[in-house]
């Protein structure tokens, strides 16, 4: 589809499935040269809007992991609100062990940034961050990002994870807010 419609919003094909693919193959392989020889790393996604990615980008991960999740939340309709919420706590042991944080998009990088805090505290041996997609003019933190997919610009996007109010998530594509 070109264009889709969700709610009362159109948005427009951006970046089309086989782009993200590739892009993810890449990212897999960046990881998978960084921590070839590490023990049992865990992947850990950030709900809800990237389990698409990570379910994309284990499967290009060859070597014993464990995968986990957490909830975090920070968006109205299209808009950051500003404050980040977990809402669905880490239940795996990371004391000692490299942690991979797989986030959909990075923007302000708040969610980050709550996230880091809250690992910190269970001393993990070492966290590094991978997000499929990347806004650089709306990133505000000093967070290194280990392993970036693609930067894009600083629209509102939904597909292949990504949301307006709960709808859109499941396309393949990537969508871009027309804007008026």
């Amino acid at each position: 589809m070109k264009q889709l419609t969700l709610h009362d919003k159109k948005f427009e094909l951006s970046i089309p499935y086989a782009d993200i693919a590739k892009v993810i193959e890449e990212v897999a392989l960046q990881i998978t040269q960084d921590l070839k020889d590490e023990h049992n790393p865990v992947f850990l996604s950030i709900l809800n809007g990237s389990f698409m990615f990570t379910c994309d980008l284990l499967k290009h991960i060859p070597f014993n992991c464990e995968i986990s999740f957490i909830k975090m939340a920070s968006y109205e309709g299209t808009c950051t609100t500003g404050t980040v919420n977990e809402i669905l706590g880490l239940d795996t042991i990371i004391e000692g062990r490299t942690v991979v944080i797989i986030e959909d998009i990075v923007d302000s990088g708040n969610t980050l940034e709550k996230l880091i805090n809250i690992l910190l505290k269970k001393y993990p041996k070492q966290l590094k961050i991978a997000t499929l997609l990347y806004k650089p003019d709306a990133y505000t933190k000093n967070i290194k990002i280990d392993y970036i997919g693609k930067s894009i610009p600083n629209d509102f996007i939904i597909g292949f994870g990504l949301d307006y109010n709960k709808l859109g998530r499941n396309y393949p594509d990537i969508y871009s807010l027309v804007k008026k």
